[in-house]
């Protein structure tokens, strides 16, 4: 019998330069879902995606739907190349932040140009929310989350500005976002935590042009609800884990809602990973650019088997676990 699937869709920051160019010089049906992205932004977002340069595509309002399409191309070369559709190889799809478009695409609840309009619009959106230089994300290792939070909670309560647990991505991976000043002291307070229980305490600001999954993200949740409301989905083709709720989502009303929710609330991960594990997953195939969230599957339950497939090598060598 075979083993139980879930797919994986990643999330900002897994974007580089030349991502999707091997699988549009071999395959046909790769090359229409770029096609079709760069019609529906009315954009040469592929030349970008192939050819750089790369701080243009590390623009918020560029990644998102680059990442998404090259997710979605690996999804449809895997139903093509292997005879086989989605629900026919998977138990459920999960994505990272944005990954979640991808996984909803993937899974057909969401159309491939809708996503990528979507996605264009929450990076302008996300980016516009806050000014650039006023907020600030930064990874907290070797603490639990109970530890994060209660830290995020003392910097906001300190700062007087906003500090939230952004995302709980692994043991000891918590990453917090909000007002500068507020992670700062967050980054400060753990710190001392860190020399006060001789826990191993790892801080870094991370390279972003906004801190995403927190309060202050409101106005850009505003606007994604307005742009929701408009666009058609369709029950998924097998069940999504929301970011929101680690659980399983399956009627568009509920899916659109979490949608919003998730622009400020914190990707549990984690919590997703082992509850696909819980549900009987025993492998999961991240698909799209980069090995981040297959690295992570790792950490989390070394007991699921996990694989990225991103490249026609790596797709070659998947199709033949089918």
């Amino acid at each position: 019998m075979a083993a139980r699937r879930a797919f994986l869709f990643p999330g900002q920051g897994s974007q580089q330069v030349g991502m999707g160019q091997a699988l549009a010089d071999s395959f046909a049906a790769a090359r229409e879902v770029f096609q079709e992205v760069d019609e529906a932004l009315k954009d040469k977002l592929s030349r970008l995606m192939f050819e750089g340069p790369e701080d243009h595509l590390t623009l918020t309002a560029n990644a998102q739907p680059a990442l998404m399409a090259v997710s979605v191309a690996v999804m449809r070369l895997v139903e093509k190349e292997g005879g086989k559709s989605l629900g026919e190889i998977a138990q459920c799809v999960a994505g990272h932040s944005l990954g979640e478009y991808s996984a909803l695409t993937a899974a057909g609840s969401l159309g491939l140009a809708d996503a990528a309009r979507l996605l264009r619009l929450r990076g302008e959106s996300m980016q516009r929310a806050v000014p650039v230089g006023t907020g600030a994300m930064a990874a907290i290792l070797m603490l639990d989350l109970d530890a994060v939070r209660a830290i995020a909670a003392q910097a906001a309560k300190e700062s007087g500005a906003t500090c939230d647990v952004a995302n709980d991505n692994a043991p000891g991976q918590v990453v917090v976002s909000g007002a500068k000043a507020a992670v700062e002291k967050a980054v400060e307070l753990a710190t001392k935590h860190g020399e006060a229980t001789k826990a191993r305490v790892k801080c870094m600001m991370l390279p972003v042009s906004a801190p995403f999954h927190c309060a202050m993200m409101k106005p850009a949740a505003e606007v994604m609800a307005e742009a929701l409301a408009k666009v058609t989905l369709r029950p998924p083709a097998v069940p999504v884990v929301a970011n929101v709720t680690a659980a399983p989502v399956a009627t568009p009303d509920e899916i659109r809602r979490l949608l919003v929710e998730q622009v400020c609330s914190t990707v549990r991960w984690r919590e997703s990973v082992l509850r696909m594990k819980a549900d009987g997953i025993e492998t999961a195939a991240e698909l799209g650019a980069g090995k981040v969230l297959a690295g992570l599957v790792k950490r989390i339950d070394k007991d699921v088997a996990a694989t990225s497939v991103g490249t026609p090598q790596e797709l070659e060598a998947f199709l033949k676990t089918l």
